[in-house]
């Protein structure tokens, strides 16, 4: 009954966030989905990868309002490869229409490609494979998932944009996200107090890391993506430093909460095969684990955070940058900073998360059962 009704609780939070969601405002506002049927290029010129000028196309709708309407609207190109598509007959867009009374013609601007197919296919594909492979954990790792990203999209960035107390925001939507993610898989049981308790350690330090040492790389945070464009939209109302601080605990966040259910594990499993174990030939065994997952945790983060700057790297590379000019550059600085204090927050979960977990599974059991049910 215990299950069923922490079950229905979690079902219900979920559903009171779906049920905030207007579906029209968060997929289509102006947005329709159209097939591109033919294509003028006469007014496109091209300099070798890069395109100036417009394309003329006539467009089909597919999707709502104005279903089964064909109109006739520009793609422009700036030259810029960034933030240009070039598009071509049968092509699937999305594109914003407008009716104009003063015409009585739709009018239509192209925004992107469709791409939403391709990333439903993938996502599919790892849907299939993780209910296969995890079954009930891997349905629950998906609610957690969806409960997850409405919290991030419907609580953490609206209170971001207001501009205050930005780091406590952050702080209190990683511990309900912790949470929802940790007591949904594992349950409220040892497993989960145990891996919750070993995430909020390496959070906290993670946090108290960047609030102290933060202000001593005088790094503006404006090395972030459309940081200038948030800035001026906000009217300069939003510390953008702020947002730059929440980023390194949010990504240090879900490592820190890796280790924890790793270590966790690892020690339910050690005391359910010998039951008998005391609670130091725990924490050792817990150790030996700790360090060889630390060791390729570390790693994963510098890989993580540097993969999205190959192209960054490159160009170092072809200007000969020296190593010193590298490391010192603001925006370099910046990744080194969320890389070293996350390790610092693994480092120091890994250990506390062993001591918790040996400490409660040591404790008596009532019900004289070393085997949790996984709910």
């Amino acid at each position: 009954m215990k299950k069923i009704g922490i079950i229905i609780f979690i079902i219900s939070f979920l559903a009171l966030l779906v049920l905030n969601i207007k579906p029209e405002g968060y997929f289509f506002k102006k947005e329709n989905i159209g097939t591109v049927l033919t294509v003028d290029n006469s007014d496109a010129i091209v300099q070798g990868i890069s395109k100036v000028g417009c394309q003329h196309l006539k467009v089909a709708i597919l999707t709502g309002e104005y279903k089964g309407s064909i109109i006739e609207t520009n793609n422009l190109l700036s030259g810029s490869i960034e933030y240009d598509e070039f598009y071509e007959p049968e092509d699937k867009i999305l594109i914003a229409t407008s009716f104009d009374k003063e015409t009585g013609k739709i009018n239509g601007k192209v925004l992107s490609l469709l791409r939403m197919d391709k990333i439903m296919g993938l996502a599919l594909i790892f849907i299939i494979l993780l209910i296969t492979y995890a079954r009930k954990i891997g349905i629950k790792s998906l609610l957690s998932f969806i409960g997850s990203v409405l919290i991030i999209w419907n609580y953490l960035i609206p209170a971001l944009k207001k501009g205050e107390n930005i780091f406590i925001i952050t702080l209190f939507s990683l511990i309900l996200l912790s949470a929802l993610i940790i007591f949904l898989v594992a349950g409220f049981t040892k497993k989960g107090w145990s891996a919750f308790l070993g995430t909020l350690s390496g959070l906290f330090v993670t946090a108290a890391l960047t609030f102290f040492f933060g202000d001593t790389f005088r790094i503006d945070g404006m090395n972030q993506p459309m940081a200038q464009n948030v800035l001026f939209s906000s009217s300069m109302s939003i510390n953008i430093l702020d947002i730059f601080y929440s980023a390194i605990i949010i990504g240090a966040s879900g490592a820190a909460m890796d280790i924890a259910m790793d270590m966790t594990a690892t020690i339910q499993e050690l005391k359910l095969h010998n039951p008998n174990i005391t609670r130091n030939e725990l924490i050792k065994s817990g150790f030996n684990v700790g360090r060889a997952v630390i060791g390729t945790m570390t790693t994963t983060l510098l890989l993580a955070y540097s993969g999205g700057f190959l192209t960054l790297m490159i160009l170092f590379l072809e200007r000969n940058t020296s190593l010193l000019q590298i490391l010192n550059m603001k925006l370099v600085t910046s990744e080194i900073i969320k890389i070293i204090i996350g390790s610092i927050g693994l480092v120091v979960v890994a250990p506390i998360t062993t001591y918790i977990a040996s400490f409660i599974y040591s404790l008596p059991d009532k019900k004289s059962k070393t085997k949790e049910e996984d709910i």
